[in-house]
């Protein structure tokens, strides 16, 4: 097996074309409580990213889930992570593929589904077609708080990463996600609450 990525949580290998995400023992844990959280955050990303496919978002496909080795088999999507995309993108290009980002976004959010990490680090794209992976942080909530958060992280990931776009992405992503999801206009509503109150806690 090639180790293709490491992570706090768990670790990639790619393996005769597929890809195994496994979990990571936490010696700091007591093993029972170890051995629960990891079998448990195991099903429920599998489950998740199930769920977003359904809901018409793509994802790696779920081949297997083993929990004894709290692992996930997944297809493997070969492309390019968008983190490192947009900044060889025009102006036309980044405002059609952040409007549609948003609309994907829009779906797990009309599903309730709650990515947990959106990010540009945890979007491919593999031949035109954008996949969303990593839902390791994600669940399944229907409350504006939680979406909020959501698409606050990933606000806050493109002021970060892509701080000279940040304007152009922000734009194009929100027409997109509400273009998708009308009722998303409370969901930004919240956002921009929960941003106020952050920052009102640090300037205590």
């Amino acid at each position: 097996m090639e180790v293709i990525a490491k992570g706090a949580e768990a670790n990639l290998y790619l393996q005769n074309g597929v890809v195994v995400k496994e979990r990571i023992r936490k010696e700091y844990r007591i093993p029972e409580i170890d051995e629960v959280l990891r079998s448990t955050r195991t099903k429920r990303e599998a489950r998740l990213l199930s769920l977003a496919r359904r809901a018409g978002v793509p994802t790696p496909v779920v081949l297997d889930v083993d929990t004894q080795r709290k692992s996930i088999t997944m297809s493997y999507i070969e492309g390019e992570k968008l983190k490192y995309l947009v900044e060889r993108l025009d102006e036309d290009e980044l405002r059609e593929l952040f409007t549609h980002i948003g609309s994907l976004a829009a779906r797990l959010h009309r599903s309730h589904i709650i990515h947990g990490d959106l990010t540009t680090s945890n979007m491919i794209l593999s031949r035109g077609r954008v996949f969303f992976i990593d839902f390791g942080l994600g669940e399944v909530n229907s409350s504006l708080e939680a979406k909020g958060t959501d698409l606050l992280v990933f606000a806050k990931a493109v002021r970060s990463t892509h701080f000279a776009r940040e304007s152009q992405i922000l734009e194009a992503f929100f027409s997109g996600y509400l273009r998708e999801y009308p009722e998303g206009e409370a969901v930004i509503e919240r956002m921009r609450s929960i941003e106020r109150r952050g920052r009102y806690v640090s300037a205590r």
